[in-house]
Order: C-alpha cells, then structure tokens, then sequence
C-alpha cells in the first residue's frame, strides 16, 4: 500500500510519482554518492565524536532554525507555537551561551518542526508529483519550493565567512545522515528501497502538514 494507504497499483502510482524514470535515476545517484562518501564520513563521525560535541553541535544548529520555525507557525496560525519558538530562541541564545546549550527545553519549551513546505500544505497548495532531489533526497513539488525558501532565509547564510558558513552546511548534513545510520538495516533488507522511501516520505509530510492528525481519506 502506497503512502496515503491506497493500493500501489499502476495508475495511483503513476498519479504520484508520474516522473519515476527520472526520480530513479537521481535516486541512484544519491544512493551511489551516500554509499561512496556521505555514509562513511557519517559512521567515521558517529564513532569518533563525543556524544558532548555532537550535542552541543546539534543544539547550535537546532538554535539557528528556531527563528525560521516560529515564522512558519505564525504564518500556518499558530501563533502560540511561534511565541514559544521566539522564546526558545532567546533563552537558548542567552543562557544557553549562543545556543551551545538548550535550557528552553528544561524551561518546557516545546521544540517545533515546520518549514516552508508544509506551510503551503496549510494553506492548501497541493503537493505535486513526487520528486528525488541531487544529494538531498526525497520531496516533491511543493516541499522542493519550499525547501528553496528554507535554503534561502536560513540564519546559516548570515553568516559572512563563507569557509565557516559552508562547514556549518557541512556538519547540519552529516550530523543529519548520522542519525539515520539506524535505518540503514531496514533499507537493505527491503525489496524495493526506492519505494520504501517514497512511500515513507509522502506519509510523513502529510503527518507533518496536519500536525499528526491527518483527515481520513474519501
């Protein structure tokens, strides 16, 4: 069954991933890249770094999104949601020694997770066909927009040193595939990973978009 619990036959699928040719093709690059470069760094970097420096790494990171994230929930109508990312972001950038340290959390400030893209799903713009990103990985039509306005107003980019602006890039996206080093296993041992991966990703979005309470489907 596909990612919004219909049967994965041959027209559902085609209405979803109508550009599944290409889409596998850009998943075998990504897949070939993971394999030869970003999944090795990442194991090196999962066993050789203190759990202390990838936590003070992870919270930095976390920290420089929390602006972005409130400006989403506020743009979704959500504006308690944003309030408490606004406050996350001050304490943890003041107390927290430049987001080194997450005291927002010990406070009970929930952390968010919004972006863009699901910020057009709020708003009803549908999420087109389904789409494999170089490097980056699944999305589609409407998470890709939304990922260039991410990409585009994300407080990494301030930054003026573009050697310490790229290495911050650089360790968002290894600390993120170290993370998911525990899937690995999972993917391996499925008959078609392409498809696990689709159809995984498309649930999760529509999870996300209605905030873990997605309406039944007609």
């Amino acid at each position: 069954r596909d990612a919004e619990g219909e049967p994965d036959d041959g027209p559902h699928r085609a209405n979803i991933d109508p550009l599944e040719p290409l889409t596998r093709g850009v998943w075998a690059f990504n897949d070939a890249l993971d394999g030869t470069v970003i999944r090795p760094v990442a194991r090196f970097y999962d066993r050789w770094t203190p759990e202390v420096v990838r936590m003070i790494a992870r919270n930095f990171l976390s920290n420089l999104l929390d602006p972005y994230i409130a400006l989403n929930n506020f743009l979704q109508g959500k504006p308690s949601e944003g309030f408490s990312d606004l406050a996350r972001f001050l304490l943890n950038t003041t107390f927290g020694f430049i987001g080194f340290g997450d005291p927002a959390s010990e406070a009970g400030y929930v952390k968010h997770r919004e972006d863009f893209g699901q910020t057009l799903g709020v708003w009803g713009v549908p999420t087109g066909p389904y789409l494999v990103l170089p490097v980056f990985g699944p999305s589609n039509v409407r998470d890709g927009v939304g990922f260039g306005v991410d990409a585009f107003l994300a407080l990494v980019n301030r930054f003026d040193d573009v050697s310490f602006r790229n290495s911050l890039v650089a360790l968002g996206l290894v600390e993120t595939r170290a993370g998911l080093l525990s899937a690995d296993r999972v993917l391996d041992d499925a008959l078609d990973r392409y498809l696990l991966v689709r159809d995984g990703y498309l649930a999760r979005r529509r999870n996300l978009v209605y905030d873990g309470n997605p309406p039944d489907k007609d």
